[in-house]
This record gives structure tokens, sequence and C-alpha cells, in this order.
């Protein structure tokens, strides 16, 4: 039982970040219909807005000498402006296309900031050490876990928590969950279809650059790819939720986490190899069991 206590903690711990990165998915989905498939991408970009194209070592200078109430935001403000400018200049002109139009316009936008990345950064992967300390075990009854994996769970609630206070109980928060219901009559009744849309890529992009922190801080390593199988399985959560539904992107998140972690721990050494071929049939079950999502919405709007 101690042992699948400590596999649950790894799991919900996983399914944090996929649930945060499906949230970032599953908010622009619900509001424009479109798949982002370049989140990825601004996961990986708030990992390299800690490093200069030159050398790794002004990093260093940066994480020492911010303390993480300057450096959060200093990376969130870089992300949230990168996607708002891909909304004003890619996806704003593209909005009365169709749903395939704006996800091939998702996928050039990744190509884009993947090569940028390589042009500037180079191909190489480089290591930083970010918030080392949350490394140090804590020890919680019989269970044993890194500081950073109640952090990442502890963040994560906190952030759920605050995004549903602000559509439920704010006035821009209401016009979003709107627009996401109805886009075309939210219109009609008054609501900036521009500032909403806008919002939600700033919103988006925050979440993003949240989980490149965290996940830097577990991995220690930067590639210009390194966010794409974060993407991966949280569009994947996003489909298991129920797509357009932030309640289904969540649960969808958290129930991937505990698909993935459990097959590692429990499957047999010589299959785990294996483990992403199993967790991709579980989810087709899933799938096939509950085409809409675990928590599907009551009805899609066609975008305008």
């Amino acid at each position: 039982m101690i042992g699948f206590l400590q596999n649950l903690l790894d799991a919900l711990s996983l399914g944090s970040l996929y649930a945060l990165a499906a949230l970032g998915i599953g908010l622009l989905f619900g509001i424009l219909r479109l798949v982002n498939f370049a989140h990825g991408d601004f996961i990986t970009l708030g990992a390299y807005a800690l490093i200069v194209p030159s050398s790794a070592d002004i990093a260093t200078l940066l994480i020492g000498g911010w303390t993480w109430v300057a450096l959060v935001p200093a990376v969130v403000v870089i992300v949230v402006v990168v996607a708002l400018v891909s909304d004003a200049l890619i996806f704003r002109p593209l909005r009365t296309g169709s749903a395939p139009t704006l996800m091939t316009a998702s996928f050039a936008l990744s190509f884009i900031i993947q090569n940028g990345i390589l042009m500037i950064y180079g191909a190489r992967p480089k290591a930083i050490n970010l918030w080392s300390g949350l490394s140090d075990q804590v020890q919680i009854g019989p269970l044993t876990t890194p500081k950073l994996d109640l952090v990442v769970i502890g963040v994560t609630i906190l952030l759920m928590l605050l995004l549903t206070f602000f559509l439920k109980r704010t006035r821009y928060g209401i016009q979003m969950r709107a627009a996401a219901e109805n886009f075309r009559m939210a219109r009609h009744l008054g609501v900036d279809a521009n500032f909403v849309i806008g919002l939600a890529f700033a919103i988006s992009g925050g979440l993003a650059a949240t989980v490149s922190l965290l996940f830097v801080s577990q991995t220690g390593t930067l590639t210009q790819t390194m966010g794409q199988p974060i993407a991966l399985f949280a569009f994947i959560a996003t489909v298991v939720g129920g797509m357009g539904s932030l309640v289904g992107a969540v649960v969808g998140g958290f129930a991937v986490g505990i698909i993935v972690v459990m097959l590692q721990a429990y499957l047999p050494p010589d299959l785990r190899s294996f483990r992403d071929a199993f967790a991709f049939g579980l989810i087709i079950l899933v799938l096939v069991a509950r085409p809409s999502g675990l928590i599907p919405t009551r009805g899609l709007a066609e975008r305008v």
C-alpha cells in the first residue's frame, strides 16, 4: 500500500503538469476552436527565457540574483507577449478561416519557434540549475517525496482555483465563458471578440510559462523540443477529458498522468520500454467507451 501511495503521489505531480498544459490548450479551443500545436513551443520559450544565446553563464546570474518573486513574473511576461504577438500576427488575420487552416497555422508557428531557437541558441542541450533546493526530500508520514512534487501539485491547485474564480466571478471571465458557450451570440450581446481571444491567449501563455518553470526545475535540461511531449500528452488529456471542457482538461491531465506513472511502476521490466504504447491503448479504450470525453461540454457553438 505504501508503494502504491508513493506512486500515486508521483502520478499527481506528473498529472499536474499535464493538467496545466491541458488548461492552456483547452482554453483556446473552447473560444477559438483552435488546437494550438505551438503550445509546447511556448513552454520551451519560457525555459529558454532563462538564458542568453552565447552561454549559460547568465542563467546562474539570473537565478542567483533574482528571487522567484521577480523571476516567475519576468518569464510569464515574456511568454505572454509572444502568445499575444502570435495572435495578432498569425491567428487574428485567419480568424474567419476554417479549423484546418488555424491548425495548419499553429503547426507552422511551432516550426518557426523551434527553428528560431536553433538559430539563436544552437542545437546543443543546455543545463540549468533552477531552484535546486526543491529537490530535497520531505517526509509525509510513511511517504518520501521531493519538495518539488508538492510545489507542482500546490501550484496547480492554486492556479486552478484562481482560474475558476476568474471565470465565474469576474466580468471578463464571464465574457470568456459566454464566448466559449456561443461565440456568435456573445458577439451580438456586445462581447469584444478580439479582447476575449487576446485574453485567452495571454492566460494560455501564462500557464505555459508556469509549466516551463516547473518542468525545468525537474529536468534541469533545455532542448528546442522539450515542450512537445508535454503538449502532446496535454492534447490527449483534453480529448480524454472532453474537448472544450476546462474541468475535463484537468481531469484528463490527472488521468493521463496516473496511467503513465502506474504503467511505469507495475508493468513487467521487459515491457516498460513499451509504456507509452500501453498508455495510448488504454486511452483508446476510454475513448471507445466515452467518445465525447469524460466530462463533455453541453455543446460546441460554431466559431464565427
